[in-house]
């Protein structure tokens, strides 16, 4: 399967913030980022690991009450069921790989 970034729809989820549903296997899913400087993705948790890249920009990360500042290049694990947050530090491009696949997108839609 060859998956072209250009061709996959870009659906804007909150304020500055842009994902693109790039690929789901038997048990894991993929998602690619775009968020503007200061946009956000709330308090939320969800069934499966998050595995994320930074590609460039950065993250403030608030994870089980604990807050992480990263930016391009690292990357972060978020388990299962543990809420967590993310504020954009700068223009900010991510992947976020799930494990086992979500049930519902970022955007509410069924998965």
């Amino acid at each position: 399967m060859m998956i072209y970034h250009d061709k996959i729809e870009k659906k804007e989820i909150n304020p500055g913030v842009v994902f693109q549903y790039l690929a789901k296997g038997k048990e894991m899913m993929v998602y690619h980022w775009n968020m503007a400087d200061g946009s956000k993705v709330e308090m939320h948790t969800h069934d499966s690991e998050q595995f994320g890249y930074c590609i460039s920009g950065g993250f403030i990360i608030i994870e089980d009450g604990k807050e992480y500042q990263i930016g391009a290049g690292d990357a972060y694990i978020i388990p299962a069921n543990v809420p967590h947050s993310f504020v954009a530090v700068g223009d900010t491009e991510a992947i976020d790989i799930f494990h086992p696949l979500r049930t519902v997108l970022p955007d509410g839609n069924p998965a």
